[in-house]
C-alpha cells in the first residue's frame, strides 16, 4: 500500500483559492463573525480548521473566493474581529493550496515525566531524516505523564518501511528517558476493540504467588525461581510446579488474606473504566491463580479472565495445580480465543504484559505493549511502556486525557491523586 497522492478540490467557476485564518483570545463570537462576513461574499468553504490552546484559539479555513472581493472581506474581518483581539491573514499564493489534508501513514505517541523540547528536538530530527513529515501534534496527557501525539507521514510508504525507523525511535526512547509508541494511523488503529492484560506486576503491582509464598516463610526463595522464569531463563510450567510444592499445607484462609491485599498498579481502575465505558472488551490472563483473582475480576468488570487453580483438599492448599497451566502458549491461546468470542478479528486486539511468558500474546495481538518489562519481551513489543502508569495505555490508543476525565466528572468520579 502506498501513501495515497492529495486530491484537487472542486472550487466553483470563477473561484480561486485562498486561506483565510485569524488568531487571537478564545471568545465567544469570534466564530460567527468570521463566517458572517464569508457568507456575506458568498465564499465556498473547502476545509476548516479551529483550534484552543489554552485560551488562544486560532481559525482557519481554506475557501474559494471572488479574488475581486479580497480587499473587501479582509477590511470587513479585521473590522468585525477587531473588538474581539484577533489577527487576521489571507493568503492567496502558493501556499494555498487547494488540496486535501495529508493522509498521516502513522501515528507516534511520546510519554515522560518530563518531556523536554531536546526530547522532540531529538524524535523530529528522526523523523526527517527519513523523510518523515509531522502533519500535526496534539497532546493527549498532562497527568501522571506529558503525552504528545504525532500524526506522521512516511514518504513513498509501504509496508515494512518504518522497521528502521522504529528501531531507531526504541533506541532513542532509551537515551531521552520518553516512552515512544508508533503504530499505523487510520482505521486500522481504531479498530481495536479488545485489551488483555497480563496480571501479576501489570494489572497488579506484585506477584500473587510471591505473596502466597510469604506465608509459607518462602518468599525470598519462590521470588528467585519467579524472576529467572519472567526473564524466560526456566520453563513457565516447570517452574510454576515446582514453586507452587512450596504453599503445600498452608490453610486455604491464606487466599482470602492474599486476595485482600493486592494492590492494582496505578491507573489500572481507570484504565479498565473508560476502555469498558467505551465498549472495548477487557481480559485478564494470569500465571497466577483464579482463587485469588476472581473477586478483583468482578469489581473491575472484565469480561473475561482465565488463571491457574489451586488444588485445595481438607480446607488445605496441596502444593499443586488443577487442570493445565497458563503459560505462555496458553495466553497467546487465551486472547485468540476472546478475539474469536467477541466477533473480532486478533489484529482488532492489544495485549499488555511485563515477563518472557507474555511473549506470544504480545506477538500474536494486533498492538502488543510491554510494561516495565524484562528486555525479552521489550524485544517483540509493539511499543514500551516504563513508566509505573497503566494508564499510558490509553494514552496509546489515542484517547487522552480530558476525555477520560470529562466522562469520569459526569460519573462523580475525582482520579486525580497524589502519586
Amino acid at each position: 500500500m502506498t501513501n495515497q497522492p492529495a486530491f484537487q478540490v472542486e472550487l466553483q467557476p470563477g473561484l480561486k483559492p485562498a486561506v483565510i485564518s485569524t488568531s487571537g483570545p478564545d471568545r465567544p463570537g469570534v466564530s460567527a463573525e468570521f463566517f458572517t462576513v464569508l457568507a456575506r461574499h458568498g465564499v465556498q468553504l473547502l476545509d476548516v480548521s479551529q483550534t484552543d490552546f489554552r485560551g488562544r484559539m486560532m481559525l482557519a479555513a481554506l475557501v474559494g473566493m471572488d479574488p475581486h472581493s479580497l480587499t473587501q472581506v479582509e477590511r470587513e474581518l479585521r473590522d468585525g474581529l477587531w473588538e474581539y483581539g484577533q489577527r487576521v491573514n489571507i493568503e492567496t499564493h502558493a501556499e494555498a493550496r487547494a488540496v486535501s489534508r495529508p493522509r498521516s501513514t502513522h501515528v507516534l505517541v511520546a510519554l515522560g515525566n518530563p518531556v523536554s523540547a531536546e526530547a522532540i528536538s531529538r524524535l523530529g530530527a528522526e523523523l526527517a531524516a527519513v523523510g518523515a513529515n509531522i502533519d500535526a501534534i496534539r497532546g493527549v496527557a498532562q497527568y501522571p505523564v506529558t503525552g504528545l501525539e504525532f500524526r506522521i507521514t512516511m514518504p513513498d510508504y509501504t509496508p515494512g518501511d518504518a522497521q528502521e525507523l522504529r528501531k531507531r525511535l526504541a533506541e532513542l526512547s532509551g537515551e531521552l528517558g520518553v516512552d515512544v509508541a508508533m503504530e499505523h494511523a487510520g482505521l486500522h488503529r481504531r479498530a481495536k476493540r479488545l485489551v488483555c492484560f497480563d496480571c501479576d506486576s501489570t494489572l497488579i503491582t506484585g506477584e500473587v504467588i510471591e505473596m502466597l509464598a510469604a506465608h509459607a516463610g518462602r518468599e525470598a526463595e519462590v521470588a528467585e525461581v519467579t524472576a529467572r522464569a519472567m526473564r524466560g531463563e526456566l520453563d513457565f510450567e516447570e517452574s510454576l510446579r515446582e514453586r507452587v510444592k512450596a504453599l503445600a499445607g498452608l490453610d486455604a484462609s491464606v487466599i482470602d488474606r492474599v486476595a485482600a491485599d493486592i494492590e492494582l498498579t496505578p491507573g489500572a481502575r481507570t484504565t479498565i473504566r473508560t476502555l469498558n465505558s467505551l465498549g472495548y472488551r477487557t481480559a485478564v490472563v494470569s500465571g497466577g491463580f483464579i482463587q485469588v483473582l476472581e473477586d478483583l475480576a468482578a469489581d473491575l468488570e472484565l469480561d473475561y479472565v482465565r488463571a491457574n487453580t489451586l488444588e485445595i483438599e481438607d480446607g488445605k492448599l496441596t502444593g499443586r495445580v488443577i487442570g493445565k497451566v497458563v503459560d505462555r502458549k496458553a495466553k497467546a491461546d487465551f486472547l485468540a480465543e476472546f478475539a474469536a468470542d467477541s466477533g473480532l478479528a486478533l489484529s482488532q486486539t492489544v495485549a499488555v504484559g511485563d515477563g518472557a511468558n507474555d511473549i506470544d500474546m504480545i506477538s500474536r495481538a494486533g498492538l502488543g505493549i510491554a510494561f516495565n518489562a524484562k528486555p525479552a519481551l521489550k524485544e517483540v513489543a509493539d511499543a514500551s511502556v516504563n513508566f509505573p502508569f497503566l494508564d499510558e495505555v490509553l494514552y496509546i490508543l489515542g484517547i487522552p486525557r480530558e476525555e477520560i476525565d470529562s466522562s469520569d466528572a459526569a460519573a462523580g468520579i475525582d482520579t486525580r491523586r497524589p502519586l
